[in-house]
């Protein structure tokens, strides 16, 4: 126990958990905004998978990282695009659509990646680029906190960056407001001429877009390449975050440190002599607590605003 806690209370374990929680933050801004516009985008998971692994393969025939990771953007939001005219136009379950997108994700890049570069598992025959790490001057030279907050990867503090962003866009910004409106009762906003279909595939369409933004990290930032099926569940982790997050930028960015305080755990305890299967299950049941403790409070308070609302009725 003692080792345990001589390796959380440090300044290198709090930055492997900013650093973990990258991936999910970002692909919690893309449930976010997606599920504000009444839209369940389930299929962040493979719209981050496919924007790993084309970073990966256009950042090594370009030979620098930018057009990597902008590939990896535009990868993101076409997937996104493929999913709104499904479920949009087509009026398809976008459930459905959502789940073979990732399937078709998982072997798909496996598929690509071989016909690349001949291998099945990783893209070591590929010579990609990375995003870099950026040391802030000044934040360096502060004790502690400069040895949590600075030198991690561009993307990182990106991440950051969308978030406060993405807070003023959806409750400061009459487009921000529109799309909430969306979310809450689309009938109503299309009565008063507002186009809801529009709205919907702005949201997918920024969704796509952070779900792009993740998927290169995992691949250009988090590790120098891609490998099969690397980003493991973090799109599904991610929507238990905005969950948890209720639908807030900054709710969902607290709940996705959670998580990446649990998977910095697990990556910590390989040192000491843990069982490697308690290991691999410790981010998969905290995301299991952490819903059923949502779940939970969320059902407290609607069973506590009904006793209210029929004490009222009868007085």
């Amino acid at each position: 126990m003692n080792q345990l806690f001589s390796i959380i209370f440090t300044t290198s374990f709090a930055f492997a958990v900013l650093r973990v929680s990258t991936p999910i933050i970002l692909a919690g801004m893309a449930a976010v905004i997606s599920e504000r516009a009444g839209v369940v985008n389930i299929a962040i998971e493979g719209m981050m998978l496919s924007a790993a692994l084309v970073g990966v393969v256009v950042s090594a025939f370009t030979g620098g990282w930018v057009a990597g990771l902008f590939a990896s953007i535009l990868a993101g939001m076409l997937i996104s695009m493929l999913l709104a005219c499904f479920a949009l136009n087509l009026k398809a379950n976008i459930i459905m659509c959502g789940l073979a997108i990732n399937t078709m994700a998982k072997g798909g890049t496996i598929l690509a990646l071989y016909l690349i570069t001949g291998n099945k598992g990783a893209s070591t025959g590929l010579k990609s680029s990375s995003v870099p790490n950026i040391d802030i001057p000044l934040l360096r030279d502060v004790p502690i906190i400069g040895d949590i907050l600075s030198n991690h990867n561009l993307l990182t503090y990106l991440a950051v960056v969308i978030v406060f962003l993405l807070q003023i866009f959806l409750f400061r910004s009459k487009t921000g407001l529109h799309i909430r409106a969306v979310g809450e009762n689309p009938n109503a906003v299309n009565s008063v001429g507002i186009n809801v279909r529009k709205m919907q595939y702005i949201s997918l369409l920024l969704s796509g877009l952070f779900s792009g933004i993740a998927g290169a990290f995992m691949s250009m930032g988090y590790m120098n390449g891609f490998t099969a099926n690397m980003v493991s569940g973090r799109g599904f982790i991610a929507l238990a975050a905005n969950s948890m997050g209720q639908n807030t930028p900054w709710g969902t960015f607290f709940a996705s440190l959670v998580f990446g305080f649990a998977d910095s755990l697990a990556n910590s305890l390989q040192v000491l002599k843990v069982p490697t299967q308690f290991i691999q299950m410790i981010p998969y049941v905290t995301t299991i607590l952490g819903i059923s403790i949502y779940s939970i409070s969320n059902a407290s308070k609607v069973k506590k605003m009904r006793m209210k609302l029929a004490n009222e009725n009868v007085l």
